[in-house]
């Protein structure tokens, strides 16, 4: 498989071959693992209290009453401290010693992460996201791209390749979350828009774009490629990162 390289005003400038990772066959269900694994190391732990429902005095009244031999509160006949009681304990409350880590495999890593690269020049699996592109679906451009130091700059050069609307797109959907997520510091929701992909340092020029995410080739993963588990994200790559794709897979 072969891509044009163009330069930032948009005019081809060679062709290129693809590394092997554009050839790997879609596995939409090991990337959902891929990815699902990496969402769950951020899980924050979270469990009650050891001794909720269990600060009382409650003891039970003993045998020969006619009531059942349940702990009550001292001062009146209220059940208290079991899990069948009102104000009780819980009966299995979360505890923070749980593992909430996901665990996957390193091949089916590599190969998720591979065939989430191939799934970006898909043009059914872009489109299926909700993508806009008007020229080539596999954009790469020359390494003066990560030089550029001005978000106009890289506005332009997005311009001439046919791509500014997917970020227009991404800025439009930007919008309040229902719920309590508005008091939790998350109210704010937004589709995601390009994946720029450089060889060494990420593009800083383009951090303010709403909705475009730019790494390294090495900082590559199934949640980058595929975010919400859907592969198909548009993608930008310069020529020295495409070189570095095919030595690292």
């Amino acid at each position: 498989m072969k891509a044009a390289v163009k330069t930032l005003d948009g005019s081809p400038l060679k062709e290129i071959d693809l590394p092997d990772a554009f050839n790997t066959p879609y596995r939409p269900d090991i990337i959902k693992r891929a990815v699902l694994a990496l969402q769950s190391t951020r899980y924050q732990p979270h469990g009650s209290d050891p001794y909720a429902g269990m600060r009382t005095s409650a003891a039970s009244w003993g045998s020969g009453r006619g009531a059942a031999q349940i702990p009550r509160i001292k001062n009146g006949s209220r059940a208290a401290r079991v899990p069948n009681a009102r104000g009780g304990r819980a009966c299995h409350p979360p505890v923070t010693m749980k593992n909430l880590v996901e665990k996957i495999n390193k091949k089916e890593k590599v190969l998720a992460i591979r065939s989430a690269i191939a799934a970006t020049a898909n043009p059914e699996l872009v489109r299926a996201r909700g993508h806009l592109f008007e020229q080539d679906l596999i954009s790469v451009v020359d390494d003066s791209f990560e030089n550029l130091e001005r978000t106009s700059e890289v506005i332009a050069v997005l311009e001439s390749l046919g791509l500014m609307k997917d970020v227009i797109r991404s800025k439009l959907s930007r919008n309040r979350k229902p719920g309590r997520g508005n008091l939790r510091g998350r109210g704010m929701k937004q589709r995601k828009s390009l994946l720029i992909v450089t060889s060494e340092i990420p593009l800083r020029a383009a951090a303010n774009l709403p909705g475009v995410d730019s790494v390294t080739v090495h900082e590559l993963n199934a949640e980058l490629l595929a975010p919400g588990t859907h592969a198909g994200r548009l993608t930008v790559w310069t020529e020295s990162a495409l070189k570095q794709l095919s030595e690292v897979n």
